[in-house]
């Protein structure tokens, strides 16, 4: 295990984690507060998708040329100061560009950050590793929602904190700069699109995940308060989300290395995240209820990116390692394009459940992709 390595990029995208945390929420329950619909809503947070979808396919490049350590700084200043302009941003449409500024930076430190991780993981571990990944950056994500519970929305406070979470996540990348893994070689399967359909059923996944995840945290304030709870109990139930995935991925990443297929695990977590939308409007109203549900459901639906991240790790070494992330990521992008516009859309035209119904529909395509697999030729996708 190269620990300080692992450490390093492990620590700086969770650092990030908690700003993505507390800002997701922060900006829609502004928006809410200022009169906006759901629709438009998840409009702008879903130009982050927008964001991804167009950064992916460059941060390899240009992390090859320039370096992984000098990339991912300047990633850090960049999306550190776009957190603060949306505070200083009078007008909504000012929020486009600060979205699309933001999030490219979050994707370049995904793409690379797992990339430093995979490539510094043992083989035999590596579903391991990456699971105490997703743990630590859930916990993150698990903290950001409470932080904004403590924090509010009002004021300059919640922007400046993010504003310094998001620098601090340099300090460890400073730390381990002799550590990072270069980006050498010349990808030999293809273009950038061609890592898209090598393994569907994994990237597929990181889709819907993405979809369901910013889908999910941009909008639950909206359902939280529609359905009658409060702005912190709605963030509140967003860490228990966060917390399942904290408790949940070690386990699943360490299942997903002793699995000849991966593909069952990836769909068990698929049927278990329908059966929580399926769930949820019938519970609704009982806060507790909701918790539990949403810590299990918040746990095993996370797995679809650890385990998908595990599977083509495990397949791939070096620029094609390194495009393989990219790729992964510019699917999560993807998913977050159309995750938060088809739930706004879905509580917008069929009321406040409309939520869970939407979220619903992703995890029933995906796992009709899943059965048609199974049933096809066994290719290893």
């Amino acid at each position: 295990m190269r620990w300080l390595a692992l450490g390093a990029a492990i620590a700086s995208i969770s650092a990030v984690g908690i700003a993505i945390g507390l800002g997701v929420p922060l900006l829609s329950v502004i928006l809410e507060n200022r009169g906006f619909s759901a629709t438009t809503i998840g409009l702008n947070t879903a130009v982050a998708g927008l964001a991804s979808i167009a950064t992916a396919p460059l941060a390899i490049p240009v992390a090859a040329r320039f370096g992984v350590v000098p990339t991912m700084l300047a990633a850090i200043v960049v999306g550190a100061f776009s957190f603060l302009g949306f505070y200083v941003a009078s007008d909504f449409w000012m929020w486009f560009p600060l979205r699309i500024t933001l999030h490219a930076a979050i994707t370049a430190l995904f793409i690379l950050s797992e990339f430093w991780i995979s490539a510094s993981a043992p083989t035999h571990k590596r579903g391991l590793v990456l699971g105490i990944y997703a743990t630590v950056l859930s916990l993150g994500f698990a903290f950001g929602p409470w932080l904004f519970s403590r924090l509010g929305s009002d004021g300059v406070l919640p922007f400046v904190v993010g504003f310094a979470i998001t620098l601090a996540s340099a300090v460890p990348v400073l730390a381990a700069w002799r550590e990072s893994p270069a980006i050498s070689g010349v990808a030999h399967r293809g273009g950038f699109l061609s890592y898209i359909f090598l393994v569907p059923t994994a990237t597929a996944a990181v889709l819907v995940f993405g979809a369901v995840e910013t889908g999910g945290f941009a909008l639950f304030p909206v359902y939280g308060n529609r359905i009658g709870y409060s702005e912190t109990d709605a963030a509140l139930l967003l860490t228990m989300i966060g917390l399942g995935n904290v408790v949940l991925q070690v386990p699943l990443g360490m299942i997903s290395d002793r699995m000849a297929d991966r593909r069952t695990l990836l769909a068990l977590c698929a049927a278990i995240g329908l059966a929580g939308m399926i769930i949820l409007p019938m519970v609704s109203m009982d806060w507790y209820v909701v918790a539990a549900v949403l810590f299990l459901w918040g746990g095993v639906v996370a797995g679809l990116y650890t385990v998908g991240l595990a599977h083509l790790g495990a397949r791939l070494t070096g620029r094609d390692l390194a495009s393989a992330n990219a790729a992964f990521v510019f699917c999560y992008g993807f998913g977050m394009l159309i995750g938060p516009q088809a739930t706004g859309i879905g509580i917008d035209l069929l009321g406040v459940h409309g939520f869970a119904w939407s979220l619903a529909l992703f995890f029933v395509c995906y796992l009709v992709l899943v059965a048609s697999r199974v049933r096809g030729a066994r290719d290893g996708g």
